[in-house]
């Protein structure tokens, strides 16, 4: 696996179809600059197109501590509104991959470290991971999604005590708060994360595609239409090549080779 930079603070590498996108800005905690966010967003972009599954890393002691607030601090409300705009649609972008995506949280996840991890599909976190929304300690909030899928996630009422106290939670209180899928050993993080990612891209990129959309559309909706639009997306999933292909694979004993169509 050959890993290249793509910004002074964003390695990434492709590897049977992962693409591993690791933040490294250990000198910031891996606090996300404007410049980050454009190309973090551009990655995402590229992943889409090109990659079966997407690992979202840090670097050290930190997955992202959030945004780098010497940038906006002596901005005008104008400039500080275009920063953040800017910032949540890559958030927005990253939430709605058509891939699966995987944050693999080492180290501190605060404000928009922890709000790109909550746009993941799946998120490991190493023993030593910590998260928060401190935004309230600054006299803010969230602006990066935290409020609303911090709730989706967790209900109002631990969302609430989060994100109105900025308190920290460890990588097992995230795990028994249904947040973290699994807490791992830090050495063991990237090992696990990649073996998650190669066992996602092996699986049928359209069926993927209607799962990501029918568990999101699960906290949406009431249950009768969920079923519904369950039943709907497997009649068409059963029309796909990749369906086809998988019925006969199970059958012939051989493992599938999923086309994505």
């Amino acid at each position: 696996m050959t890993e290249r930079r793509v910004h002074e603070n964003l390695v990434v590498s492709d590897l049977e179809g992962v693409r591993t996108v690791r933040i490294d800005r250990t000198d910031k905690l891996g606090a996300l600059s404007s410049s980050l966010v454009t190309a973090l967003g551009e990655q995402f972009a590229d992943a889409d197109r090109s990659a079966r599954a997407l690992v979202l890393t840090g670097t050290g002691r930190s997955f992202v501590a959030g945004a780098d607030i010497g940038e906006y601090a002596d901005a005008d409300p104008a400039a500080f509104s275009s920063y953040q705009r800017r910032s949540r649609a890559v958030f927005d972008a990253l939430d709605g991959l058509g891939i699966p995506t995987i944050a693999a949280v080492n180290g501190f996840a605060f404000g928009g470290g922890f709000e790109l991890a909550l746009c993941c599909d799946i998120l490991l976190a190493a023993e030593s991971a910590r998260f928060a929304l401190p935004e309230v300690r600054l006299g803010l909030i969230p602006g990066g999604g935290g409020t609303q899928r911090l709730t989706r996630a967790v209900g109002p009422r631990v969302a609430a005590d989060l994100i109105m106290t900025g308190r920290q939670i460890s990588a097992e209180e995230a795990w028994h708060r249904g947040l973290a899928s699994e807490v791992v050993p830090d050495d063991e993080l990237a090992a696990r994360a990649r073996t998650r990612a190669e066992r996602l891209a092996g699986n049928a990129p359209v069926a993927l595609r209607e799962i990501k959309r029918l568990v999101r559309l699960a906290a949406e909706t009431p249950l009768a239409a969920g079923l519904s639009a369950e039943q709907d997306a497997l009649d068409t999933v059963f029309t796909t090549e990749d369906a086809r292909e998988g019925i006969s694979a199970f059958v012939g004993k051989r493992p599938p080779q999923f086309l994505g169509r």
